[in-house]
């Protein structure tokens, strides 16, 4: 049974577990992005995160509690200066993590682990997206169709109603007649070709 198993042990005791996170944890912040299997980036998105979130607010305490996890000055400089700048507005989800496939050696489910917003070619088409605004959507007909194109605007005044009905009408009978014309004469002309 797995009762209360929430933290993936990884097949390593806890200081290699330990020494594992911190090390893949300086490879994605100094890279912003990373190759490993997937329980292994599962894992250290739960590492991950929290570290983000403290590097969102610039103060001694949360630089010394990030630091007591990664233990690397220059980490801790890149976490707390381009990655809190850019990641500031996001409220969590940080991290993306993406299956590649697997390993040729082994068979390993891997994993590619990115930070979201350091992806420039996947968030341009969903900027263009959002620009629009969330979009509502109906169930159902009677939304827009061609029957709204060819609608009559609703008159009041009855003289005004008389006067678009006489337009309409007029309009109808010299379309009525126009095609009687040219249907006079593709038959003129038919006639012509049998004669000769």
């Amino acid at each position: 049974m797995r009762h209360g198993k929430k933290l993936n042990h990884l097949g390593r005791k806890v200081g290699h577990r330990h020494a594992l996170m911190k090390n893949l944890a300086h490879a994605l912040i100094l890279h912003k992005r990373i190759t490993t299997t997937l329980a292994k980036a599962k894992a250290l998105r739960r590492y991950i995160e929290p570290l983000v979130t403290k590097a969102k607010e610039n103060t001694t305490h949360s630089r010394r509690v990030a630091f007591s996890y990664l233990q690397n000055k220059e980490v801790i400089q890149e976490l707390f200066g381009p990655i809190a700048e850019k990641i500031g507005d996001r409220p969590g989800g940080y991290v993306r993590v993406i299956r590649t496939g697997f390993r040729h050696g082994d068979a390993a489910e891997m994993a590619m682990i990115e930070f979201v917003d350091f992806n420039e070619i996947y968030n341009t088409g969903k900027d263009s997206s959002k620009a629009g605004g969330k979009r509502r959507r109906r169930r159902g007909g009677g939304g827009g169709g061609s029957n709204q194109a060819t609608a009559i605007p609703v008159a009041t005044d009855a003289a005004v109603v008389e006067e678009t009905a006489v337009e309409i009408v007029e309009e109808d009978v010299t379309e009525a007649s126009a095609s009687d014309e040219t249907t006079n004469e593709t038959v003129s002309e038919q006639e012509n070709k049998t004669e000769a």
